[in-house]
């Protein structure tokens, strides 16, 4: 079955993942800018890093007919330092007008530190300022509960950006919820065996009812599946689901969301 896969980091990938990816069914991704796997020196590397999520691998993704999109920011990760994170911000506005990027992402948070949480306040008026839309990165930590709820509450304060125009990833199941019930999108990433399996986002799926759901593989530099999409499809047709259901979920939903910026093509 076709699919999307909205939020995969293929900066950290090979051109084999997305030969499989391609074989597998996937259409188009989205690669939100994040964590390069060392603490960056400059704000020179960040534009750089940009460069390439605009100009390299959409070029790369095209070989295998994968449509590229992509998402700026500096991540949660490395916003520590609010004179350095606002370096690169500063940098964001140039890239705009690239036809690739569909908004602002994945801010968040990741200690829910105090710097963390003004560089997101700053991030989602940005977004605002250039009505774009939003994809939300929570804390994959204890406290994800605490995060997930400093992060809907500051998104409620900044008070111009349209639920239905933001993603919060990384949602398990004692999040999912207060995501939802706030309006929001919520996306689950999807892991081998941490974070969110295929098997709790199938039962996550079957509460919900694949409202206002997405999932996706990540694809990151740890231990991580780009064919987590597939493989999730899968679980649920072994559980009995309609195809009708696991299109929704894989590829009606993200194109319905992604839709709205007026750039995503599959």
């Amino acid at each position: 079955m076709t699919y999307i896969d909205p939020h995969i980091h293929m900066v950290s990938r090979t051109t084999d993942d997305y030969e499989r990816m391609r074989l597998a069914g996937c259409v188009a991704i989205t690669e939100p800018a994040f964590w390069a796997g060392y603490d960056r020196s400059s704000a020179q590397g960040f534009y750089d890093y940009f460069k390439l999520l605009t100009e390299f691998e959409p070029r790369r993704a095209a070989q295998y007919g994968i449509r590229h999109h992509t998402w700026l920011c500096i991540n949660p990760k490395e916003a520590e330092d609010p004179v350095f994170a606002r370096e690169v911000l500063a940098l964001i506005p140039s890239f705009l007008d690239r036809e690739n990027v569909l908004g602002i992402g994945e801010i968040g948070l990741n200690k829910n530190s105090r710097n963390e949480l003004t560089i997101l306040e700053e991030h989602l008026q940005l977004a605002a300022t250039h009505n774009l839309l939003v994809l939300v990165h929570t804390p994959h930590l204890e406290d994800k509960l605490k995060g997930t709820r400093l992060i809907l509450d500051a998104i409620k304060n900044q008070g111009s950006l349209d639920p239905g125009r933001v993603l919060i990833d990384h949602v398990e199941e004692h999040t999912v919820r207060h995501v939802l019930d706030r309006g929001y999108w919520a996306g689950m990433t999807l892991y081998p065996d941490t974070k969110c399996t295929p098997q709790r986002a199938a039962d996550i799926i079957e509460e919900f009812h694949g409202e206002r759901l997405w999932i996706n593989s990540a694809g990151d530099w740890g231990h991580s599946d780009p064919l987590a999409v597939p493989k999730c499809q899968i679980e649920l047709r072994g559980r009995g689901h309609t195809e009708d259901l696991i299109r929704k979920i894989s590829f009606d939903n993200p194109v319905k969301f992604l839709g709205q910026s007026g750039r995503f093509r599959v």
